[in-house]
């Protein structure tokens, strides 16, 4: 029986109440939770301060930690975002970073370079990591080039989250992604995805988008990538974005994906 840690992405659940949130979570299975801090959710930006207790303690009532939250990137560089954080037990805050059209590839990253140095010592006194994730499309997507962002700084601050279904979104190889990222990594993300045609057959150019599925049905091979953590010794949780172009059954969803995800970590 494996002890790997599991939580969930609770973005889809944006509308439920503190209270309901935590028994969501609970009766699906999960150990903790990746929270949004983010305008319209259950903790804000703006009362960070005083929402984000008030969840670890409804979370906490239910048995459930939370282990990581998702600001966006300008809030998670402030002080009272960095502060709140901390204070409430959370390891690490989870972001994207996009890629301006019109921007430099080079220059953006030094840009981003130039920012984190700037929160490194608010980390470093807070024990929180900023976790970046790749992304697919005008975000950093692919591990060689979030390897290039992280590589000059302490994991401890600033480190890697790799999500294998936006590599595979761009045609990455778990294999070298593991192997390029593996010295930064501090959280696995788990959710599965493909190209999908969004205009008809006749369109005069075919314009595609990914369709976020079932953990089984996407391009990321969960299997390989599971077995690939494992045999480096990845101890840390694994998240689950319940991220579904299709929410109309998004209970069954999620609790197939965690369920799999169990399995190939026991197995």
């Amino acid at each position: 029986m494996s002890d790997t840690r599991f939580t969930v992405f609770t973005k889809p659940w944006r509308d439920q109440s503190l209270s309901v949130l935590a028994e969501t979570v609970s009766s699906l299975g999960f150990w903790g939770v990746e929270l949004p801090i983010r305008p319209g959710f259950q903790v804000t930006p703006d009362a960070v301060g005083i929402l984000l207790p008030k969840a670890v303690r409804a979370l906490a009532d239910a048995g459930v930690v939370i282990d990581t939250v998702a600001p966006s990137f300008s809030e998670a560089l402030t002080d009272y975002m960095i502060e709140a954080c901390a204070a409430s037990g959370a390891r690490l805050m989870r972001v994207c970073v996009g890629m301006p059209r019109g921007v430099g590839y080079l220059e953006r990253i030094s840009d981003l370079q130039r920012q984190f140095e700037t929160a490194v010592p608010r980390l470093a006194a807070s024990g929180i990591s900023l976790g970046v994730q790749n992304h697919s499309q005008h975000d950093i997507s692919h591990a060689l080039g979030l390897r290039e962002l992280v590589r000059l700084f302490d994991p401890d601050q600033i480190c890697a989250v790799w999500d294998p279904a936006h590599t595979a979104l761009n045609g990455e190889i778990p294999e070298h992604a593991i192997d390029i990222i593996w010295p930064y990594l501090r959280l696995l993300n788990l959710k599965n995805a493909f190209w999908k045609q969004v205009n008809g057959p006749e369109a005069s150019v075919a314009r595609f988008a990914p369709y976020w599925t079932a953990g089984r049905c996407g391009l990321a091979p969960w299997p390989d990538v599971v077995q690939l953590v494992r045999q480096r010794g990845y101890d840390a949780p694994v998240c689950l974005p319940a991220e579904y172009t299709d929410e109309t059954d998004l209970i069954r969803l999620v609790g197939e994906d965690l369920a799999f995800a169990r399995s190939l970590f026991a197995s």
